[in-house]
């Protein structure tokens, strides 16, 4: 049997292409049914995500490729010249590694993620219900969470921020500590905005506030938040109650000047303030950032945080590379081993059948023998099958372990006559 994967992502294909092979979370079971039964596939998972579109099979075939980008253009319904370009496959230990990385995060457009490793473990509970995974997939896929947990635990992958939305979340702690009973002005309600106060709300600012020129859009954001709306004219008036403000608004000139926030200021009686322009052209004039206690970053400033951050991560990701290459070692050994251990079960039985038979022949030259006649001679003929075997079990084992069995264990089936059948590996 053989890993195969088949899929394409953020890197490989634009947007238009994976939104049509993803599967619908509905439609999903049923795919999952179609996939293994397919001939020669043996278990499937489907992961599907806004970045990428996979298919997971234990094959026992040679043609996987064909067969996945088949199975994509049937079920999804798309001609095989639209995307079949876009796909990447992976075989084997091939496999094994891409799994690893995706689930680590490795893979992602912004490498060290988390929400990955959650939509992989969806996918692996919608497979499990649809009854698709074996004894091959299922406990592969647990290692998989295991490799993940280990390169968050043991490297600092996911700890700064690389998005400029979540930046503003790791400036504000640095500013406040906790984000616990803090406000959130959004002065203009575009997306970049709507990003950053939900990453602010995540992490604990309790209340939202929003002033847009358009009454109607700052209505339909605030309702995101469970939140209020604040008329535009009157933003600088409530700006003194609130502890972070994010301004995005369209306007050609500066709608917060020095002097406006230092007026603020005198009514808040000090009290820190944060605010992030993230407009261009800016809406903040860059002197506010001369007053005590009044802490102003513009889109430059959040891109050199990114980056710094980007670098660090990078460096974060190298390290957990090397944890990547030490379980995919592991996992594939272990998996050698599980290969050759049924030809090993089945050599020894073959032995054990050859002495009995043996026995039985002989037992009437033997005569009337004591019970301990009888156990000395069965231990006797069991140490040397043992030690007969010892050779070729410790060769299986051997060569398993450097990934060259079938010759191996083409020879032993031919000395000792065992069945074709019972020396099949997996890939």
């Amino acid at each position: 049997m053989t890993l195969h994967i088949t899929g394409l992502n953020h890197r490989t294909a634009p947007v238009e292409v994976r939104e049509r092979l993803a599967f619908p979370a509905p439609s999903l079971s049923e795919a999952l049914r179609q996939l293994i039964s397919l001939e020669g596939v043996q278990e499937g998972i489907i992961l599907s995500t806004c970045n990428r579109v996979e298919v997971a099979a234990v094959l026992q075939r040679n043609d996987g490729a064909q067969l996945m980008a088949s199975f994509l253009e049937s079920n999804r319904q798309v001609a095989g010249s639209q995307f079949r370009a876009h796909l990447y496959h992976y075989e084997g230990t091939e496999a094994i590694r891409h799994l690893f990385r995706v689930a680590s995060s490795l893979d992602s457009m912004v490498v060290g993620e988390p929400q990955i490793l959650g939509q992989l473990k969806e996918a692996y509970a919608q497979a499990k219900a649809a009854g698709t995974l074996g004894g091959f997939l299922e406990p592969l896929l647990s290692r998989a969470f295991n490799v993940a947990k280990r390169v968050r635990t043991e490297t600092g992958i996911g700890q700064s921020a690389v998005s400029v939305s979540y930046a503003a979340v790791e400036l504000a702690r640095e500013i406040f500590g906790s984000l616990r009973g803090h406000a959130v002005l959004l002065i203009g309600a575009g997306k970049m905005s709507e990003l950053a106060a939900r990453h602010l709300q995540r992490a604990g600012a309790s209340k939202i506030l929003v002033a847009n020129r358009t009454l109607a859009r700052a209505q339909e954001m605030a309702a995101l938040f469970s939140g209020s709306v604040v008329p535009y004219d009157k933003v600088q008036s409530a700006m003194h109650t609130a502890d972070i403000v994010i301004t995005s608004s369209g306007a050609p000139h500066y709608i917060l000047t020095r002097d406006s926030v230092q007026r603020v200021m005198a009514q808040r009686r000090g009290k820190p303030i944060f605010l992030i322009d993230i407009a261009v052209p800016r809406n903040i004039e860059p002197a506010v950032n001369e007053l005590d206690n009044v802490f102003l970053y513009d889109m430059d400033d959040l891109g050199r945080l990114v980056e710094r951050n980007r670098l660090a991560r990078s460096e974060e990701a190298a390290q957990a590379e090397k944890i990547i290459e030490e379980e995919v070692a592991r996992t594939v050994a272990r998996l050698r081993e599980r290969e050759v251990t049924p030809v090993i079960v089945r050599l020894q039985e073959q032995l054990e059948q050859m002495r009995c038979a043996e026995l039985e022949r002989v037992r009437s030259k033997l005569g009337d023998m004591t019970p301990q006649q009888q156990e000395a001679i069965e231990a006797l003929t069991k140490s040397l099958l043992a030690k007969i075997a010892h050779g070729p079990i410790t060769e299986l084992r051997r060569q398993a372990s450097q990934g060259e069995l079938h010759s191996t264990a083409e020879l032993i089936r031919r000395m000792f006559r065992l069945p074709a059948q019972d020396l099949e590996t997996h890939g």
